[in-house]
């Protein structure tokens, strides 16, 4: 592709974000690599940060589990952006009227404790110790844009649309990561008191901190540092599901806490 086609799809792309509609394609503008893809994902966050009072806090990791890569036909997570306008601090209500087929995830995110010096990249699993600075409870709201199902939307048109992230809601109790056992632990996801899936932090990679470990040489490759307390959105813990106006939402990670909200 082309600086025109890839600049032409990533404004089709916000126009339906910003419009809250979905798109049945990209036609003769979807991309046909994995790099095309981000190079559309990076224009789309060109026009995200003209957007009045909104920067980029952090990165989402998506498709960290088995049977979702599978479903998306790869071998590795991919990543987008999180932004300061479509992120919140525990909310209580989230108007539907912002989304177009919005679904649910409830993940484990962590902060970074100072800026990444790339030239050290790549990181090993024990430099997560002086690189995060503590994790917390989070939930991602992901909407695929497309109008077919996700198996046929493929993993580059998921990438294209910034990993598919709309919005993001966090906690705000920072807990020291040595305190949970992250290869190990339980969450559930419950929709109007009822309890639709129990997932586990072990479906994100094994461990979230691979998550975060494979992002941060990722984009250490790519010349692009993470920078102090930027956050990182590492992947659900559970399935997505679909979320539908007047219901409630409760995310519950046992005794780190919970992220409630009526989506209305």
């Amino acid at each position: 592709m082309n600086k025109e086609n890839i600049q032409e799809a990533s404004k089709i792309l916000f126009e339906h974000r910003l419009n809250k509609t979905g798109l049945s394609s990209l036609k003769n503008l979807e991309p046909q690599t994995i790099d095309e893809a981000y190079a559309i994902q990076d224009n789309l966050k060109l026009r995200y940060l003209e957007l009045k009072d909104n920067f980029c806090i952090g990165k989402k990791v998506g498709c960290t589990s088995v049977a979702a890569q599978k479903q998306m036909n790869i071998k590795e997570p991919f990543h987008g952006n999180l932004f300061y306008r479509y992120s919140s601090k525990n909310i209580n209500l989230l108007s539907s009227k912002n989304f177009y087929e919005p679904y649910v995830e409830p993940e484990i995110s962590f902060r970074i404790k100072d800026d990444i010096n790339i030239s050290k990249a790549p990181f090993k699993f024990k430099d997560l110790d002086y690189l995060l600075d503590g994790l917390f409870c989070s939930v991602e709201i992901v909407d695929f844009r497309f109008r077919k199902p996700l198996s046929e939307i493929g993993a580059l048109n998921v990438i294209s649309t910034n990993g598919a992230s709309e919005f993001w809601i966090r906690d705000e109790n920072l807990i020291k990561i040595k305190d949970v056992d992250l290869n190990n632990f339980e969450v559930s996801l419950l929709i109007n008191d009822t309890i639709v899936d129990t997932g586990n932090t072990k479906n994100v990679l094994d461990n979230p901190l691979n998550a975060v470990l494979w992002l941060i040489n990722n984009l250490a490759e790519k010349g692009e540092p993470m920078l102090k307390g930027q956050f990182i959105s590492s992947g659900s813990c559970t399935k997505a599901f679909r979320i539908y106006p007047k219901s409630k939402i409760k995310a519950d990670f046992n005794q780190l806490g919970s992220i409630e909200f009526e989506y209305i």
